[in-house]
């Protein structure tokens, strides 16, 4: 097992790694930028290493920086995380030339299955169920209309690189094509460097599920069942839980075999996740490979009792895989809420600013994986999640019901948040009934609005608040430049 490994990433997802690390006992080395000198993940990790400027080019996503400050440290291998570099099989190759270990799958896997056209082939040559499309990329529009032709309308345009939702075009008839084809090849060009698109069938009510596999080097390969990923915003998901609503044990038993045999035909090494869409009569085609440690891997943790980053780490060690098939039982349900600093008022647009008072749920099944603290500044530069709020409980109606107690329970102030409206959400009828497709925001939610009786009382408490407490009130004030220290993550001091 390593000595040590530098973790390439910030945030709530750099203090996952981190706390497992302590469990195994692994040192860890965070990396930072000028936006994050008093980040959580910088104060957690045993060693910290200043990479450079806040923009993501310069620190986050220098590939030589991050590489070398794992050689200087004696960091044996490098966890990418999720986003960042976790999917560039450029900084992979990097990794294997300079000796230092990658925990995740070779550079030549993730290349092949990070280009949608190649993983559709390889499925395809395997006998994965694919969306009807193209398997070449097009540049030529007339092309593109008699394809969408044979397959029928709706489709989808999309990168063949990247993901995250970007690149991606509904197309309903052959008069929007052209535009539809141009808006998608620059936003992937701008987003990935790589404008090259083509074209697959889009199912108006399709369910979006996922299975979570693991292998190691010798080939041994297993699922860890599967997670409903349905409800999202510009095609990103916010709300994911596991099991799917409606699965049945004969479709787990054939997209689960499907998704095992998807990793073995692209020679999969270490966690990564197949995902699928589903439609009304439970067919299911393969989607794509996401090559990393996913956001929503909690949920399969906690109905499982599996560590998925203590397995990443003992793969990348050389060791075999601990547990088999028929050890993966999941008992319970859970659901996980993506908690970012954005405003869903204004289409989920980002709210960076200054973090005034963080008050974190707690009770039996409630797991909070927080990267942030009560006066912690929320950056412009990177993906605003702050947290992953995860509940566990017997039931489906009952993982609701906590999760619902445990978002009315969380306060952040100082910067927008979507937690009223994932309640709504999740109080809804038809997300109750398990009545969930991809396209369930803009059906249900398209023109939500806050309660606003809530916030006006919010703002009478605060103003009262501020008129009549006489107690002092000590700030946390630092005016260096110097990393976080234990101080600033405690809050306001009162006395």
């Amino acid at each position: 097992m390593f000595k040590k490994i530098l973790i390439a990433n910030r945030g709530e997802i750099a203090l996952r790694v981190i706390n497992t690390c302590r469990d195994m006992g692994v040192q860890t080395v965070a990396v930072y930028s000028d936006a994050d000198k008093k980040a959580m993940h910088v104060l957690a990790a045993d060693q910290a290493v200043y990479i450079g400027p806040s923009e993501p080019s310069r620190s986050y996503l220098h590939m030589d920086k991050i590489i070398a400050a794992a050689r200087e440290t004696g960091a044996e291998a490098i966890h990418p995380g999720y986003g960042f570099l976790a999917e560039n099989a450029e900084f992979v190759e990097k990794c294997e030339k300079q000796g230092v270990v990658f925990i995740g799958p070779p550079s030549n896997v993730i290349r092949d299955l990070g280009d949608k056209i190649t993983s559709r082939k390889i499925m395809l040559g395997s006998g994965v169920p694919v969306t009807p499309g193209l398997t070449s990329t097009e540049a030529d529009t007339d092309i593109m209309i008699k394809e969408a032709e044979k397959v029928g309308y709706p489709i989808l345009i999309k990168a063949t690189a990247g993901g995250g939702g970007k690149g991606i075009r509904i197309v309903r008839s052959s008069g929007e094509m052209a535009e539809a084809c141009s808006a998608a090849s620059r936003e992937a060009q701008n987003a990935f460097g790589n404008g090259k698109i083509y074209l697959e069938k889009f199912f108006e009510k399709a369910r979006h599920i996922e299975f979570q596999v693991l292998a190691d080097v010798f080939g041994n390969t297993i699922h860890l069942l599967e997670r409903e990923c349905s409800v999202q915003r510009r095609h990103q998901k916010i709300i994911e839980e596991t099991p799917a609503s409606g699965m049945t044990p004969e479709l787990r038993e054939k997209m689960g075999q499907a998704a095992v045999t998807a990793a073995k035909a692209s020679g999969y090494v270490n966690a990564g996740t197949v995902e699928f869409l589903v439609d009304e009569s439970d067919n299911f085609y393969f989607l794509e490979v996401n090559t990393r440690l996913q956001v929503e891997h909690p949920v399969t943790e906690m109905i499982t009792g599996v560590d998925l980053v203590r397995l990443q780490l003992e793969i990348a060690s050389g060791n075999k895989l601990t547990i088999d098939q028929k050890d993966i039982i999941g008992r319970g349900h859970a659901i996980e809420c993506r908690i970012y600093a954005e405003d869903p008022e204004k289409d989920f647009f980002p709210s960076p600013g200054k973090i005034e008072f963080l008050k974190e749920p707690t009770g039996p099944g409630i797991r909070n994986d927080c990267g942030v603290y009560s006066g912690f500044e929320v950056p412009v530069d990177y993906d605003p999640i702050l947290s992953k709020l995860i509940v566990h409980a017997q039931t489906r109606e009952r993982a609701i019901a906590k999760m619902i107690k445990a978002l009315k329970g969380y306060v952040i102030l100082g910067v927008k948040t979507p937690v009223a409206f994932l309640i709504d959400v999740l109080t809804s009828n038809p997300f109750v009934n398990g009545d969930v497709y991809t396209n369930f925001i803009e059906t249900h939610f398209s023109d939500w609005q806050p309660d606003i009786s809530d916030a006006d009382l919010a703002r009478i408490a605060f103003v009262i608040d501020g008129m009549c407490g006489s107690r002092k009130v000590i700030k946390r004030i630092s005016t260096t430049d110097e990393a976080a220290t234990p101080w600033q993550t405690l809050g306001n001091w009162r006395q």
